[in-house]
């Protein structure tokens, strides 16, 4: 199709003979319709099957071997019957603490008689204990049911 420029147009519509005047030409009112369309979208639950779930809980008894610990605390008196000037203090030797017993004599003077100390030592235990304990294992199966209508509170 061949494309005319909108002067073309112009210059066809002007009259051949010059001495012509045009005729008026009335005004024609055209009415264009205008339309417009909307789109509505709904969403509508479907359903495609039902799952049964079941859950059983299997008990089982098993021995374990727990550690526990205990301490004994053993404690020999050592006399010794010295005297001292001053309290001695608290020791320690190793694993041993030694804790100073005094006793006050009535002498023509006062004086400090260590008596005896104790040695005590701490020993730790470990000893295992079988016990038996229950432990719990759940286990969940399920089934899907094809194209099974929804009941109308489970639309979810």
């Amino acid at each position: 199709m061949k494309h005319t420029h909108p002067s073309d147009v112009t210059r066809r519509m002007q009259p051949i003979d010059p001495t012509l005047t045009p005729l008026p030409q009335p005004e024609a009112v055209t009415t264009i319709p205008v339309i417009e369309e909307t789109a509505r979208i709904e969403k509508q639950v479907v359903e495609t099957g039902r799952v049964i779930v079941r859950k059983t809980v299997h008990h089982e008894t098993q021995t374990v071997d727990v550690p526990t610990q205990e301490e004994h605390v053993h404690v020999e008196r050592v006399p010794i019957n010295q005297v001292v000037e001053t309290p001695p203090e608290v020791r320690h030797e190793g694993d041993t603490m030694i804790i100073p017993v005094l006793r006050e004599e009535v002498v023509v003077t006062t004086q400090l008689v260590l008596v005896e100390e104790l040695h005590v030592r701490k020993r730790t235990l470990t000893q295992n204990n079988p016990q038996e304990v229950t432990l719990r294992r759940e286990e969940v199966r399920y089934e899907r049911i094809e194209g099974s209508p929804a009941p109308p509170d489970a639309a979810s």
